[in-house]
């Protein structure tokens, strides 16, 4: 069953169009990873999923029901979170502080504090600090802790890679490894692509603001892959 269908969507900054008739489907229970190069169009993507930018054409239907241009809280309510690029710990806030905001509007559901500290155990090692004085690699837990504190149904994670060892990202690939098992659903974003294509059922590459490819990753071959992510 398709959790999540996009139509046609077109997204624009001012008179600057970043996409351009994007389509794509994720399926409940699914990994699905959306790669390309800078300025793809992948950042623009999420956060017009999560409300943040507004749709100007196209379609978006979460469970069936349409939620295009819905406020970033009613789309959270419904099951949609955005784990954002660059992480966006709140400075004045502990870490503990940090996640129990991501339950501000938390749906029924598995992910609790506890739960989240037993996911990620140095969290709960360093739940008094603020939350910046963490590692880049425990900021991005913490992050993804937060973002599953709402109990999403979809959660959106925006490059989870970026700017940490290789090492770490192996290690916060197997815990989206685990979530997935918890049954939440993710669309990923990731310019790691041998990372992402690891874990993901189905992978959309991004060029221009629009989809350059599209399929399962064991039946692209590299040379297809790269056609798409840099251009032939």
């Amino acid at each position: 069953m398709s959790l999540l269908t996009v139509r046609e969507l077109s997204t624009f900054y001012g008179d600057f169009q970043a996409l351009f008739g994007v389509s794509l489907e994720v399926a409940e229970g699914e990994t699905v990873a959306v790669i390309g190069a800078n300025g793809a169009g992948k950042t623009t993507f999420l956060r017009t999923l999560a409300g943040a930018l507004p749709a100007a054409r196209g379609s978006i239907e979460f469970a069936g029901q349409p939620v295009g241009n819905r406020a970033p809280h009613a789309l959270v309510d419904l099951g949609i979170v955005l784990v954002p690029e660059g992480r966006k710990i709140f400075p004045s806030l502990s870490v503990r502080e940090n996640l129990e905001i991501g339950a501000f509007r938390r749906r029924p559901g598995p992910w609790t504090l506890e739960r989240i500290h037993r996911l990620f155990p140095i969290l709960d090692e360093r739940r008094d600090q603020p939350g910046t004085n963490l590692s880049g690699g425990e900021q991005q837990m913490l992050a993804i802790g937060r973002g599953l504190m709402a109990n999403p149904r979809l959660l959106l994670v925006d490059e989870i890679s970026l700017g940490l060892a290789p090492v770490v990202v192996k290690q916060l690939y197997a815990v989206l490894t685990d979530i997935a098992r918890e049954g939440t659903t993710l669309l990923v974003v990731e310019q790691d692509v041998s990372q992402v294509l690891a874990v993901a059922q189905r992978v959309y590459c991004f060029r221009k603001g629009a989809v350059s490819l599209s399929g399962a990753p064991e039946r692209l071959s590299r040379a297809e892959l790269a056609a798409a992510y840099f251009g032939a």
